[in-house]
């Protein structure tokens, strides 16, 4: 029977006298390298700029040393959470003959007790100590993220653009309504197109029209909300576009088509994808069943 690798322990066997293992606690200013090196006794720190090549000739200093304490390195294990930095350092290491892995951040325990100190430094001494216990191949220290490619990740992009579209699309309506409703105007839409026009028309609590600055502001919302349709309905178009080429993320995980551009209806009751037999097939009664199967996220 084929073993499934969960990615929460390694399937590789570990032997500590001739694997290296390294760990980066990353922030944006710069990067602090753990490591554990066969045959030397302290457990080597050094700070560094954000640059990959350093981190490759630390590694390779760091090897250098195992091998004049009489322990030749067969294996380089590298790990580091994920964070803002994505996946790209972790594709660069692989290219160049690393073992290099993505900590799940929600996997690591630590303690809720009582407040903890959090600094850089004891970061990167737990993420040592969670690595090299996933390493041994124990469960319940931390779990690994699977690593995509450069086409993966983009092809996940259009559906991320489009969640920030439309958050920042309710983000700007709350916000009128709640100027609105600071003066007593309760049921006004300003998220309809003639909105602008109707501004001049409405009344405060008081009987009297709206302020000046209040109308400026209000339009200035609502260009900026004609702007924010005008990219959710480019981005429609775009993942439209891509699924009926079977090139998107959604349109080639196991077959599984659950395109983005079928939930949307045009005004002639007809739908993105129609005419298409693999549209038509993602909106079937199974087509759910088998995205949830699958694992197909947005």
């Amino acid at each position: 029977m084929v073993q499934i690798n969960d990615l929460s322990r390694s399937l590789a066997a570990f032997d500590p006298i001739s694997t290296l293992v390294v760990v980066v606690e990353m922030s944006k200013a710069s990067w602090l390298v753990s490591g554990a090196v066969p045959g030397v006794e302290r457990q080597p720190l050094k700070k560094l700029e954000p640059d990959a090549a350093a981190l490759l000739r630390l590694i390779e200093r760091w090897r250098n040393e195992a091998v004049r304490a009489g322990r030749p390195i067969s294996r380089i294990a590298l790990a580091y959470e994920a964070g803002r930095d994505g996946f790209w350092l972790a594709r660069w290491l692989i290219a160049r003959g690393i073992e290099a892995h993505v900590i799940h951040s929600a996997s690591v325990a630590v303690s809720r007790e009582r407040k903890r100190a959090k600094t850089d430094r004891l970061d990167a001494a737990m993420l040592i100590r969670v690595f090299l216990g996933w390493l041994r191949g124990e469960r319940g220290h931390c779990g690994m993220v699977a690593i995509p490619t450069m086409e993966e990740e983009d092809a996940r992009r259009p559906n991320r653009e489009r969640e920030s579209l439309v958050n920042e699309r309710s983000r700007i309506v709350n916000r009128m309504k709640s100027a609105l409703a600071r003066l007593g105007i309760r049921g006004f839409k300003p998220h309809l197109r003639k909105a602008p026009e109707r501004l001049a028309g409405l009344r405060t609590a008081e009987g009297t029209g709206l302020p000046a600055n209040i109308i400026e502001e209000l339009r200035r919302d609502m260009a900026r909300l004609a702007l924010v349709r005008e990219q959710i309905s480019s981005n429609r178009e775009d993942t439209c576009r891509t699924a009926r080429a079977g090139t998107g993320y959604r349109a080639t995980c196991d077959g599984a088509v659950a395109r983005q551009g079928d939930r949307y209806r045009y005004r002639d009751g007809g739908h993105a994808g129609a005419g298409d037999p693999v549209a038509e097939s993602s909106r079937s009664k199974s087509a759910g069943a088998l995205c949830r199967a699958h694992g197909i996220a947005r």
